[in-house]
């Protein structure tokens, strides 16, 4: 299965940049846009407008096609999607220690895109206050979490779950000893439909 293709453009761009050691900072400055803008876009959180997609293209001195090979649209993925443990894709997000991602699935689905992970919260992790453009879903599969999200602070524990709009400043704290799991699924709405 093929993941959703502005995912897929968000990883491209990462994993580009990564070949060439540039760091987020120096494709911004080439850009000519912030640095938390490109980690928005690697990280999906935000969608890049054409012409700053196409800047970061030229940045990576990438021709437009090679970009863009083997990228798939909706039209060519399945309607039945497995995908085993042992397939779910590692990934990382913004600057944060202690936060292991692995995408389990990513699927447009009628107006939007579903973008399903599992997060391995550490004792102690920690990162910046970060933003999404997605109603985000956490299930807390087992341990203990505290979600600041706009000011407020909520208390999770196993079984426990929460739905709230990403746009909102948020981040998790594990407040446990040990490793806390937590479902992450977000719901990104495609403005184009």
């Amino acid at each position: 299965m093929k993941e959703d293709t502005l995912v897929q453009i968000s990883n491209r761009i990462k994993e580009k940049r990564r070949e060439q050691n540039i760091t987020v900072q120096e494709l911004a400055d080439r850009v000519k846009v912030s640095k938390g803008l490109i980690s928005q876009i690697e990280n999906s959180r935000t969608i890049p407008s054409l012409l700053v997609l196409i800047d970061i293209i030229k940045a990576l001195d990438i021709d437009l096609n090679v970009f863009f090979k083997d990228i798939t649209t909706r039209a060519e993925q399945t309607l039945v999607l497995i995908k085993r443990a042992a397939e779910y894709q590692v990934i990382e997000k913004e600057d944060a220690i202690g936060f292991n991602y692995q995408r389990i699935f990513t699927q447009f689905v009628n107006k939007g895109t579903v973008d399903i992970v599992l997060l391995k919260l550490e004792p102690g992790a920690s990162r910046p206050m970060v933003q999404t453009e997605a109603f985000e879903y956490k299930y807390i599969i087992s341990g203990n979490v505290e979600y600041l999200i706009n000011g407020e602070v909520y208390s999770l524990s196993t079984g426990d779950s929460i739905l709230f709009d990403g746009r909102l400043p948020h981040t998790p704290k594990n407040s446990d000893t040990t490793v806390t799991d937590i479902l992450v699924v977000y719901f990104f709405e495609n403005k184009e439909a």
